[in-house]
């Protein structure tokens, strides 16, 4: 049995990974209600956002959950650097007629800090896990003090050495395969990222607490093969992305289930920080990784006023199509069904 159904309490080894952006409360309260561990991305909620989505999800169901969180450290910006990246976008804008931002700053995505200690203090969530690290001792002591489980990701095994010292009560090995923002801290070389099974393995033989394995995971044969491998449990994110309790968008719909689904790149022209998503007219001509783009999160203002344009007009040519290398295991479900297909036959 999985150790993971100790650990967290759930019926099924499967966490819903947070996506911010594609989904709120709805589809964490749905997953916990079905027998995985729902999880909430908070980092780009305020403190005030995050007790409103607590409390609907506790309204459906008392199922443990997972509040998500950034922990990176957040960089001074850097004013020219922000107006020399805008300036790559200025024949953008004039093709579309639309005006140059004024604003050049960065988007909202806050690491984790004393206030939303205080809300987790507050709310008592069953697991809190992070993203690019951990944050600083005394905020990580109260999360704890909570009796919350801690969560993190590593994307090598240097880091997972690094969460293991300190103390998590397990690690999300995190391939290269998945979709969305790599969880990186130790290193910013994206030539350490390695494919799922392999550094799942490592991580395995390099730790003491149990490793869960997220990336290119989309139906039953990945989670069972995970499992098989001595993965306590597996996270799974592109293939909620259609599933009736997000909110993705309908440019984001209807390029997961296009041909152009098929080939995603890392990039970090969306944020500054490198992503996987599906390969777009942005990535083509600017990316996938472009040096010069503003440190994580500054880079994300330059090309938001034309998404949002674009998205109007019906194209994903400006959109972070955030999405896995697997998208076959996307479907127009609820995310019970989904659940159900996820861990059917499942060897435990």
């Amino acid at each position: 049995m999985s150790i993971l159904y100790k650990l967290f309490n759930i019926s099924l080894p499967i966490i819903q990974a947070p996506m911010a952006g594609v989904q709120g409360w709805e589809l964490a309260a749905a997953t916990s209600a079905a027998g995985g561990l729902g999880s909430l991305p908070c980092a780009m909620l305020t403190p005030e956002g995050v007790r409103e989505a607590v409390l609907k999800i506790r309204e459906h169901t008392l199922k443990p959950i997972n509040l998500n969180f950034f922990s990176h450290v957040q960089p001074q910006p850097d004013e020219s650097r922000q107006k020399a990246w805008l300036e790559k976008f200025r024949p953008y804008y004039e093709e579309l007629g639309i005006g140059m931002p004024e604003n050049i700053g960065g988007a909202g995505r806050q690491p984790f800090n004393e206030a939303m200690a205080e809300v987790v203090c507050e709310l008592k969530p069953e697991v809190v896990s992070f993203h690019f690290g951990l944050p600083e001792s005394s905020l990580l002591q109260k999360v704890r003090d909570t009796g919350a489980k801690v969560l993190s990701s590593a994307t090598t095994v240097e880091e997972a050495r690094w969460l293991d010292a300190r103390g998590v009560d397990a690690i999300i090995a995190q391939g290269i395969e998945a979709g969305g923002h790599r969880g990186m801290f130790l290193s910013e070389d994206i030539s350490t990222q390695t494919g799922t099974f392999e550094l799942l393995s490592q991580i395995m033989n390099a730790v003491t607490v149990p490793v869960i394995a997220a990336g290119g995971i989309a139906d039953a044969k990945g989670v069972n093969a995970a499992m098989l491998l001595g993965a306590a449990g597996v996270q799974v994110g592109t293939a909620f992305l259609l599933c009736h309790e997000t909110n993705t968008s309908a440019v984001h719909r209807a390029a997961l289930q296009s041909e152009a689904a098929h080939t995603t790149a890392l990039t970090n022209i969306f944020s500054g920080r490198p992503a996987r998503g599906i390969v777009n007219r942005m990535i083509h001509e600017l990316g996938p990784i472009n040096p010069q783009a503003p440190c994580f999160p500054f880079a994300t203002a330059a090309s938001a006023p034309l998404r949002a344009h674009a998205e109007r007009m019906g194209s994903a040519d400006f959109t972070p199509l955030w999405a896995g290398q697997n998208t076959r295991g996307c479907r127009e479900v609820p995310a019970a069904e989904l659940i159900a297909m996820l861990s059917r036959g499942l060897l435990i």
